[in-house]
This record gives structure tokens, sequence and C-alpha cells, in this order.
């Protein structure tokens, strides 16, 4: 009987999403810059592989030019670098997008951003690269694989010498990476100088980008752009949660102009402070994946609410659909809009009236008036019912019949308000409300981690001759038996229905998610364990117990093992200090695998030389 060789076993890897072919013959090749030394000036050695256009796509898709016609209306007048690809739909998008609703009356500048579906797959050298560089990245701040953010600088001004008696343009980057502060910092560069100078400068701006290191998680970047230094450090999943790994000024930083705190988190205390007296349940309305609507008088204000939402549950990542910014010429207008099934698992900007009367039939509405300063005292407001929600006019609240699980937190209520009172700066009451959010989703999250952690097969029972064993199934009456003991009394002092909140979760979007990621990381784990097992075997003194024949089938299954395990590494969320660890296991397999074959005969050392292994 031929030996039984390993089979592997787990879910398939996903294939990294594929961006457009890079044309490098539209824009003349960027001219070489030389990175003030230093972590962000430091490159990786696959980086030198990249072709021209390839750093730029590592950042960005394409940056658009949507201007008003009045026989088109709104059209996208430019895009760059030209041999950037979008379809029709994808163009339709970002021209509805990237203007606000007439309703809005916003003069002047005002920045914003929205989501969109992407409308077919594209295929590129990068995705490899692309997957391996976004392994590091917290949750939270993954690549988009199926949606582009949209992140826009709208312009609208008095000019006399228009038929419409108005300048009304939009510059809008198309990215896959959902970082909002860099975005918009760029943003404030690029577009007053792109209003003044036009064309040209966008040209040079897309050929600074294009010189830019990778979006390496854990590097300290220097982004050179139109004659500003930006520098930026791009977090890791190894962070720890709620720490801001601030970029420190040194004397080498002459030259640096910005230096950023963050790339992605917005101002939660400002987003959250017109319904702040109901942030908890907010924050349940979220981690359940319920459909939200948040009514908005501005993008930027709608835009703005709805990443804060989402990103209240970090480090938890929000696994369902969220549009910043919503209007009713999305492509998902009727999906989202029908009244002839339950509202989908999304949470929605608007500014338009129009959706008042629309969305009326949803179970939880946010309505937002202007944005107070800080300084403003906010007016407690109680949760009122849907039936008084009639037009878009109606007082800011939430309008829900929404019964909370958990009792309210008194507490950083009164810990926020007495902080107004003094007028503590925005920075603080900003930090404050995040380290709320996080160690209230930290002491959700920590019992479940500890049950999934259980699932594990003991190492003990991992045998090289057989396949890895399997991880143990989720039984939600045998999770919710452990809350008992271990439950998050341990760690938040709120009481209520905790059990009924956990009940509620685990059919959620954001739970199945979150499991097929950590059964992703486990399986991983096994197939580690399992080569290291194998390293451990004596094969050269095992073969010598069979046939060529069997010796040759084993040696084709441990080749093509090693093969798949080489390509799951480079995909796996194994620790930064494990990966040395498994490379030398990898390499180890490696030398095992030689040493068996040059004890064959050299006919068939011929055939099994032939190259499988990356």
């Amino acid at each position: 009987m031929a030996l039984q060789g390993p089979e592997e076993l787990g879910e398939q890897v996903e294939e990294p999403e594929d961006l457009d072919d890079q044309d490098a013959s539209s824009i003349s090749p960027a001219e070489e810059i030389t990175l003030p030394p230093g972590p962000g000036g430091d490159e990786e050695p696959a980086e030198g592989l990249l072709l021209p256009w390839d750093r730029f796509s590592a950042w960005l898709h394409c940056i658009c030019v949507v201007g008003f016609d009045l026989e088109l209306g709104q059209a996208v007048e430019v895009i760059y670098p030209h041999h950037s690809k979008l379809s029709e739909k994808e163009k339709m998008s970002i021209c509805y997008l990237s203007f606000p609703d007439s309703n809005s009356g916003c003069l002047g500048d005002t920045q914003f951003c929205f989501r969109f579906r992407q409308g077919s797959n594209r295929k590129s050298s990068l995705g490899c690269f692309l997957d391996t560089t976004d392994r590091d990245a917290p949750p939270c701040l993954k690549r988009e694989k199926g949606h582009y953010y949209g992140y826009v600088y709208f312009r609208q001004v008095r000019d006399k010498t228009l038929k419409r008696g108005y300048f009304q343009k939009s510059l809008v980057l198309i990215s896959k990476l959902p970082y909002v502060t860099f975005f918009h910092s760029l943003l404030k560069i690029m577009a007053p100088e792109y209003f003044e100078k036009q064309e040209p400068c966008l040209e040079a701006a897309c050929n600074d980008i294009d010189r830019w290191p990778t979006p390496h998680p854990g590097r300290i970047l220097t982004l050179p752009i139109m004659g500003v230094v930006i520098k930026v450090r791009i977090p890791t999943s190894y962070d720890k949660p709620g720490t801001s790994q601030l970029v420190q000024s040194a004397q080498s930083d002459s030259l640096v102009s910005i230096v950023l705190p963050t790339i992605h988190e917005v101002d939660l205390f400002r987003c959250f402070y017109p319904v702040f007296f109901h942030i908890q349940m907010l924050w349940e309305l979220v981690l359940l994946g319920e459909a939200l609507v948040v009514m908005a008088p501005s993008p930027a204000e709608s835009s703005d609410t709805v990443l804060a939402l989402v990103s209240c549950i970090s480090p938890l990542r929000y696994c369902s659909d969220f549009r910043p910014y919503f209007t009713i010429h999305d492509s998902e207008f009727k999906e989202y809009t029908t009244r002839t099934q339950a509202p989908p698992s999304v949470i929605l900007g608007v500014t338009n009236p129009f959706f008042a009367k629309t969305l009326q039939h949803w179970p939880h509405i946010i309505r937002i008036g202007d944005m107070k300063q800080a300084g403003e005292m906010a007016k407690q407001m109680k949760v009122k019912k849907l039936k008084n929600l009639k037009t878009l006019d109606s007082k800011p609240g939430v309008y829900t019949a929404y019964k909370p699980y958990l009792n309210k937190d008194e507490e950083i209520i009164k810990q926020l308000q007495k902080g107004v009172q003094q007028k503590r700066p925005s920075e603080a009451q900003n930090a404050i409300l995040r380290r709320y959010f996080l160690e209230l989703t930290q002491s959700f999250i920590i019992p479940l981690e500890r049950y999934v952690a259980s699932l594990m097969p003991l190492q003990k029972s991992i045998s090289p001759w057989k396949s890895p064993p399997q991880l143990r199934p989720f039984i939600q009456q045998d999770f919710m038996k452990t809350l008992e003991k271990a439950g998050p009394q341990l760690t938040s002092r709120l009481k209520g229905d905790w059990i009924g909140l956990y009940r509620h979760f685990l059919k959620s979007p954001n739970f199945d998610g979150w499991f097929r990621n950590r059964r992703k990381e486990m399986t991983q784990k096994l197939e580690a364990l399992h080569l290291e097992a194998l390293c451990e075997e004596d094969l050269e003194k095992r073969v010598q117990k069979h046939t060529e024949v069997e010796t040759v089938d084993l040696v084709l299954k441990l080749k093509d093992k090693l093969s798949d395990s080489c390509r799951s590494l480079l995909q796996s969320q194994a620790e930064r200090e494990q990966l040395p660890v498994r490379l030398g296991t990898l390499a180890k397999l490696r030398a095992h695998i030689e040493a068996v074959i040059l004890s064959l005969p050299e006919d068939l050392q011929g055939i099994l030389h032939k190259p499988s292994t990356p």
C-alpha cells in the first residue's frame, strides 16, 4: 500500500483582487527622487521589481475631475493617469457621488467621501504584491475587495461669466484604501493647486505619487507631493489597540511640511456630539449589523458620521456594506430602498429630503443637524418613535423602536459633559470616547476569542502522516455556558442582558466575518504545526521501508505540500516574529525532500527535480 501523504485542510485562501493592467506609455516616467534617510526612505527588496505606475496603483486607482455641463449634467472631464480604466457604470457612480445634492447649499470648498461597488475584476501583476503588503494591516485598514472609496474636494463659487452663475467642480481620488484622513489631507494640498493651474499639476502629482514607497504597514513614510512633504506611519495589526503610534519629528525632518498622527481616524466626539446621549445604543446597533440611515444636512457631515459609526466597534471589522454618502442616483438605490423585503444590513448616509419618505420604513434613523462646536452644550434628546419622522427637517435625534440590551452607562456621558463645561480640548474628548468604545468592544469580544481558542486541537493530536486535525465546531450553547464564569463582567462594569446581545450578534454579518477570519488563521496555524511535525521525522529512514513507487508518490505529495505552504505563508496572518521560524521550517522540509530524492536512482531524480516549488 502506498504511503498516505499529507492532505490540505481548510478554506481556500481568496485570490487577491486584481487591479488594472498598467501601461506606462501614457505619461513620461517619473524622475528619481532621493528621500530623506530613515524608515520612510528604505525600500524592501520586492519594491525594486515594481514597474512604472505600480507605486501609484498601490495608493490610488486613479484621479478624476468631475464638472457640471448644462447639457450633459455632471460628467467626468479628466482621468489621470490616462491609462486608468473605469467602466461606464463606475463613471456614472463617480459623477453623481462627487457633487452634493442641490439642497445642501455647499458654497465654497467642501470635502467628503463616498464608497461604491467595483464594476468588474481587473488583472494586474500587482495582485500578489499588494496582498503581501496588506497582510500586516489591521482588519479595518485592509484593501477593499469589491468596492472603491472616492475622496472628494468640491468647489462651488459664484461666477457671473458662466451661464449657470456658479463654478462647480470636484477633484476626486479613487482608491481601495480606507485612509480617509490621509487622502483628505492630500486633497487639501492638490485641489487648490489644481483649481489654479489646471491639468499640468495633476500630471505632476501623479508622477510624485508614483515615486512614493508602497503603503506597507509598520513603516514610517516620507511622501513628497507638489513641493510639500507628508510624513505618516501606516498602522499594523500588531500595534497595541487604543495607542496612537505618533510619528516623532526629528532634526532630519527639516524638509517635512506635514506630520499626520493618524491616516484613518475621524473625530468621534465631533461626529457623535449631536446624539452623544445615545452612543452606547448606536454601538449596539452597529455591532449587530442593523440597518441604519444617517440623515444629515451635507455630504461632509453624512460621510463623517457613517465612518464614525463603522469605526466605533474597532478593532472588530464592520463586515456589512456602508455608504458614507448615498444618492437617489446610486446603482443600489432600488435594492436598498425596496419595501418588498426587510432593509439590508447596511449603513447609509444621505442628505436628500426625498429619503425621509423613501426610507421611513427603516428600523433605525439618525437625524443630525449642523455639527455644533465642542464648546456648545448638547441637549439631551430622548429616543423618538419612527412615526414622528415625516421630513428631513424633523428635529435631530435617534428614531427607533430598538431597546438596548445593556444598561445605559451614565459615567461616560458625565465625563464628556464635564469636558464640555471645562472646555477640554476636542482631541482629549475624542481620545476619551475612542477609549470607551475600544474597551466596550474588547470586553465583548474577549469571551469569544477565549472560546474559539479552545476549539484548536491539541498539538499532540497532530500526526505527520495524517491530515491535520479539524477544528472543533463552534457550538452556541457551549459558548453561552462559558459566559457565566468568563464573560464580559470580568472586564466591564456594565450590567444588562449580555446573553441576549451575544445571541443576537451570533446571527449577524459581523460575527460571520470575524469567525471566518479566525477560522482561517487557526487553520493556517494547524498547517504550520503539521509542517513542523513533518520536519521532525527522519524521512530517509522511513522511505527505506518502502518501494521506489511509494517513495516517489510521497515525494510528489510533499513537494505539493511545500508549494501550498509557501503560498499560504505569503497570505497568512502569522505574527511577524514567527515568519523566520516558518521560513526555517519550509527550508528544513525542502532539505529533507532533496535528501530523499538524492537517495533514488538517477532517472527518478531527473523526474522529481522538475521545479514545482516557488
